[in-house]
């Protein structure tokens, strides 16, 4: 099932998107292959803490997440992975790994990989192991006013 507060927020907003139901899957390449979307656009949220916050690091389905891109953004050293157990009572509608990458929606920063930016479409988990969001990147950007970063490998 769609997340509540994800699906309030794009209705609310007049947001065109698609849902693409699909068999359970994990990662994210699992989910892009399942929902048959290509990788490039599949964005796999990553949550991160800094100093001592968490936010959400966006990339793509094939790509990792650098830490040491992240601390030299947030100039701090104090930033890690987070753990699911640090985070997943954040999102109350969500199921644990599926959150959608909407930080503002959960009050966190939300980075971003500029290689989502450029495919003019963005796919993602919609709360749940079996269902995906894919909407237009402009559309994404005016509601998440992400920050687009490099830091991935």
């Amino acid at each position: 099932m769609i997340a509540k507060s994800l699906k309030d927020y794009l209705d609310r907003n007049k947001v065109k998107y698609i849902t693409i139901i699909h068999s359970p899957a994990y990662t994210a390449a699992e989910v892009a292959q399942a929902a048959h979307i290509p990788g490039a656009i599949m964005a796999k949220t990553v949550m991160v803490e800094v100093d001592g916050n968490l936010e959400m690091a966006v990339v793509p389905a094939n790509q990792r997440v650098r830490l040491d891109d992240i601390r030299d953004l947030t100039a701090t050293d104090d930033v890690r992975l987070a753990h699911e157990d640090e985070f997943k009572r954040h999102f109350p509608d969500c199921e644990a790994g599926a959150m959608p990458p909407f930080g503002n929606l959960y009050d966190m920063t939300t980075f971003i990989s500029p290689r989502l930016a450029a495919e003019g479409e963005i796919a993602f988990n919609a709360g749940s192991h079996t269902e995906v969001i894919r909407m237009n990147w402009s559309d994404y950007q005016r509601l998440v006013k992400p920050r687009v970063a490099s830091f991935t490998v």
